[in-house]
């Protein structure tokens, strides 16, 4: 049997089932007994099709014989192709058999191959009730800490906005179904009449084939059996409409049509598609809008008013005709609709350019929290913390940082160009310059541009910039005139790194002398190609920095970096995360790495120790040795440990704060030996525990380098930590997640909570730290924040060999955190190279961003003092900042805990008494010199704070100290850099005319013999 016949019988099986026996169509035949049924469903279809045609007043008989003699008379030109393949004599046979109740001798028809056929076509066919409340995949929206938009988020073929059928004005249900399926209130699934008109056009007139599906059709094609052109997709989608006309009613069907359909513009919908279009919602449409719409379902792009405009408009007075014939719309209504504007607004050809690991982040919350399979399995309204202005500033400053790292380090190197638009410039200046305002087609850009894998269900826009547009928004106009070819090509190209600030620029001039390119913004700028010198080619589109000055501007290359990281921005009191950035560029990595990975803290976890030393009744001047120790291992089991500072030596005896302040791994060592508790292993549980209270980490790794950042941590849970020191004690829990709203229904909603206050430490304990932290800021290995040391604190950190750079931070209102390194995910530890720590490459970073804050409403309030409750137990008195001794005025005021009689708790000499002290001194053979001596007479033999090493030392004889260094005038009588507490005099204790010292380094998590440690 002909191969066209079986499928054309098997299709008229089905058509006849759905339109005499609804309620009773069977999806399974017996191909050697049920043949004879088979027959008779056939001739039950046929008499129920020739009432349709006698309807149509269609003379089926004549159409046959005359496609019989001649078939160019029925289908013109277009026979050969329309006709391939099918027998009219078969085609004649059969129909008398079926049609006339004849039983000719050399019928073509086989039941069994119909059957066969039939019964493979409808094989796991999807259930109509699964369409009584589809999950139509929707865009949701994202609403800013603000409550202003922010992004949306969809599936891709899903940027969709459902709206209740309800919501829909009459008149516009009304355009589409006399546009699509006239007769959808009386039919019942299938509109016979409807098949067999197009049918008979199809045959008549060869040129854009009619489709006869009813919007139920249309329905069950979209959201269940797909859109394949075969006669089993066909085949299925009438069985399916048949049974989803007798579970819904006519306006619920009407309801999944005008959510589901695609309407050009990459809306989907008719809620979408209004906003598209014009920038409203469907219940403020016009009847001229209404009908535009109402055309667009039978071919978006064919009768795109953007592409198209006759076309549309010509649509639209079709529809508008309909209307009118149905009584709808009055002659007059029809004729003023049909002279209406097209009235479109432009189209948003930008895509927002920030904040994909943020929404990724709170689709993941919505997950865990919200109990919402996916924001794109529906419409949702979405309700976040993220603070706009200060996401962006977040991911610009983590991008300038690393990319000033590599360039600092001579790491930089040149990969290539983000894309080439030479073919795209060539067909744009061939072609006829398009109008300022009219759309250009997205050229075809070299190189890969897809976006990765999971960024498919992601799409985020914003109406205000342009691809490759500048970021300054005071930017000089685009000179006058016709756009360039190459300026056409850039506004329509889709970045590669579409979240990377830095403004896009194609090369236009590119030989041995200067390089010339081409701005967003129209200019034309010299380029330094720096690391790309000798390797740009005509029209390569590279990044760049923006130099502007007299004439013309200048632009500096700037290139993808190795080398990743990333920042957080917390709000201390609430938890709510109002900035976040990943990692470098979310088309490059997914990973968020300040929620799904973990680093070595480093020396960022040093406050931990200090904290619990604090609370076991230290005081910040109490004397700890800066020198070698060794602590013999847990239980017996193992090996003893030895760390070792960063620069390899000692200070001698130094107090707690400076011990903190400049990060000496010895000190914090030492702590554990009775600081804490009597013996190490008793003070590293207490460690641990606080660490676990303050949810830092889940488990505890009981092994001392634990204390300097050894066991890596997640960057969220350690902000949470430092947000606590800012309270006091109370940490935050930290979200970004607000709300989740669908059709003004709330499914989820934060719980506003108090934050828990960590029990381990009371309030002097936070606070004190909290001051020793802010001397970190002001003059320790954070310095670079001198200037704004009164209002933020914090601590640098970097892990073992330099592969992890911290540095965690606090104003009164957020925590900053941020982290470089490599994702060494190929197994081997890259390191940031010697001299490459937190001080030196995270906390510049964390200052850019510690200025965003403030510039994005931020406030900037100097450090608070202690609460009430932690005054109360509080005494400030005057100290020596390098000894901690006690002076009558002019020092450097400390914060001390109070005995039980209000006096203070004094633990100066608790860890190094001293009698040892006095031996560890030069001059105290003779027992006469003493620690309350003048500080001349100190200085002039060499003491015991580190201005100048001794001979030899007790404690640590191969210990390394600098000669004491010059002063500058400004610099004497500055406390020896600690700048006075609020209430006092302050003023910066470092200047331009700064004595030279050496770099300070942030110390290591070291331990081990490589002498490097």
């Amino acid at each position: 049997m002909n191969t066209i016949l079986i499928k054309l019988f098997a299709t008229a099986l089905t058509l006849s089932q759905v339109t005499t026996r609804p309620d009773a169509v069977k999806t399974q035949f017996d191909p050697a007994a049920d043949g004879p049924q088979v027959v008779q469903i056939l001739r039950d279809g046929c008499a129920h099709m020739r009432k349709a045609f006698d309807i149509e007043d269609i003379n089926l008989d004549e159409l046959i014989s005359t496609a019989m003699e001649d078939p160019s008379a029925v289908a013109g030109a277009g026979a050969p192709k329309l006709l391939h393949g099918l027998d009219l004599a078969e085609l004649n046979t059969s129909y008398r058999q079926f049609c006339k109740g004849e039983n000719p001798a050399n019928s073509p028809f086989d039941a069994a191959e119909v059957i066969a056929f039939y019964n493979k076509a409808v094989t796991d066919l999807p259930s109509a009730e699964a369409l009584k409340d589809p999950k139509l995949p929707g865009a949701s929206l994202i609403l800013d800490g603000a409550g202003k938009p922010y992004s949306e988020t969809f599936e891709a073929n899903g940027r969709r906005l459902v709206v209740p059928i309800g919501d829909v004005p009459l008149l516009v249900r009304q355009a589409f179904i006399a546009a699509e399926d006239k007769r959808f209130e009386s039919h019942h699934g299938i509109d016979e009449r409807g098949v067999i008109r197009a049918f008979i056009g199809n045959l008549a007139s060869p040129g854009r084939p009619q489709g006869g599906s009813t919007i139920t059709q249309q329905v069950v094609k979209n959201l269940s059996v797909g859109d394949d052109v075969t006669y089993e997709r066909k085949i299925r989608e009438m069985i399916v409409a048949a049974r989803l006309e007798r579970i819904l009613t006519k306006p619920q069907i009407l309801g999944l049509y005008l959510n589901g359909i695609y309407l050009g513009r990459g809306a989907y919908g008719i809620e979408m598609a209004a906003r598209s279009y014009f920038g409203k919602s469907v219940g403020q449409l016009t009847l001229p809008e209404a009908a535009l719409l109402a055309g667009m379902p039978k071919g978006p792009n064919f009768y795109s008013p953007d592409k198209y405009p006759d076309r549309a408009r010509e649509r639209r007075a079709y529809v508008l005709s309909r209307l009118k014939d149905e009584g709808t719309i009055t002659e007059e209504q029809m004729a003023q609709a049909v002279k209406a504007d097209l009235g479109l607004k432009p189209i948003e050809t930008a895509r927002r350019d920030s904040g994909f690991y943020m929404v990724d982040h709170l689709a993941r919350e919505a997950r865990t929290f919200g109990g919402i399979d996916s924001l794109t399995s529906a419409s949702y309204t979405v309700r976040s913390t993220v603070n706009a202005g200060l996401q962006r500033a977040v991911e610009s400053a983590l991008q300038d940082g690393l990319a000033q790292y590599e360039r600092s380090t001579g790491r930089q190197s040149f990969t290539g160009p983000e894309f080439n638009l030479a073919d795209s410039v060539r067909r744009l200046a061939a072609a006829a310059p398009a109008p300022e305002a009219s759309p250009q087609a997205a050229p075809t850009v070299t190189g890969a541009q897809a976006k990765p894998t999971d960024l498919k269900t992601t799409d985020i826009r914003a109406p205000k910039r342009k691809a490759g547009q500048a970021a300054d928004a005071s930017a000089p106009p685009r000179p006058a005139g016709p756009k360039p070819a190459w300026l056409r090509a850039l506004e329509s190209a889709r970045p590669v790194l579409y979240d990377v600030h830095w403004p896009l620029a194609v090369v236009l001039e590119a030989g041995r002398g200067a390089v010339k390119v081409g701005l967003a913004d129209g200019r034309i700028a010299s380029l330094d190609p720096g690391v790309a010198r000798g390797k740009l080619q005509p029209y390569d589109v590279v990044r760049v920095k923006l130099r502007e000055g007299k004439g013309a501007p200048r632009a500096e290359i700037r290139v993808r970096p190795g080398v990743q990281g990333a920042a957080l921005v917390l709000e201390n009191r609430t938890g709510r995360i109002l900035a976040m950035a990943g990692g470098f560029s979310y088309p490059v990595s997914q990973l968020n790495r300040v929620t799904q990975s973990v680093r070595q803290p480093g020396s960022t976890l040093k406050p931990l120790t200090y904290l619990a030393a604090l609370n076991a009744g230290l005081q910040p001047n109490t004397l700890v040795m800066d020198s070698a120790i060794t602590l013999p291992p847990i239980g017996g089991i193992g090996d003893s440990w030895s760390p070792k500072n960063y620069d390899g030596g000692g200070a001698g005896a130094t107090t707690l704060r400076r011990g903190l302040e400049f990060s000496k791994n010895l000190v914090t060592a030492r702590l554990l030996q009775g600081g804490v508790a009597e013996k190490a292993p008793a003070s590293l549980q207490r460690v641990c525990d606080i660490a676990l209270e303050a949810q830092i980490y889940a488990e505890c790794e009981r092994y001392y380098p634990f204390v300097l950042g050894a066991q890596p941590v997640r960057m969220l849970d350690l902000a949470g930590f430092y947000a606590a020191v800012a309270n006091e004690g109370a940490r935050p829990t930290p979200y970004a997640l607000e709300s989740v709203e669908r059709d003004g229904k709330a499914l989820y909603a934060h719980a506003a909570r108090e934050p828990v206050r960590i029990g381990s430490a009371d309030r002097v304990a936070f606070y004190q730290l909290k001051t020793m932290l802010q001397g970190v800021t002001s003059h320790g290995t954070a310095a670079a924040l001198a200037r704004n040391a009164a209002y933020i604190a914090g601590k640098t950190g970097t892990s073992e060999n330099e592969n992890d750079a911290w540095f965690a931070g606090f104003t009164n209102e957020i925590t900053i955190v941020v982290w470089v390194g490599y994702d060494n995910a190929d197994g081997t530890r890259r390191t940031l190279g010697r001299g490459q720590t937190g001080g030196h490459v995270s906390v510049p970073i964390a200052g850019a961003i510690l200025q965003a804050a403030w510039a994005n409403g931020v406030p900037r309030t100097p450090l608070s003092p202690p609460s009430p409750e932690a005054r109360r137990n509080l005494i400030d008195l005057p100290i020596d900042a390098r000894s901690g001794e006690r002076v009558a005025g002019g020092g450097f005021m400390e914060h001390f805990r109070t005995q039980g009689d209000g006096r203070m708790a004094d633990t100066q000499f608790r860890l190094v008494p001293r009698e040892t002290l006095y031996a560890m001194r030069p001059d105290a053979g003779d027992g006469d010199a003493g620690l309350g001596g003048s500080e001349q007479g100190a200085d002039a033999a060499g003491d015991v704070w580190g201005n100048r090493a001794p001979e030899s030392d007790l404690l640590d004889p191969f210990g390394e100290r600098r000669a004491p260094q010059p002063r500058s005038r400004r610099a004497q009588g500055d406390l020896d850099g600690y700048q006075p507490w609020p209430g006092q005099t302050s003023r910066s204790p470092f200047g331009e005319d700064e004595w030279p010292r050496p770099r300070r380094r942030d110390p290591d998590y070291l331990f081990g013999d490589d002498p490097r440690y």
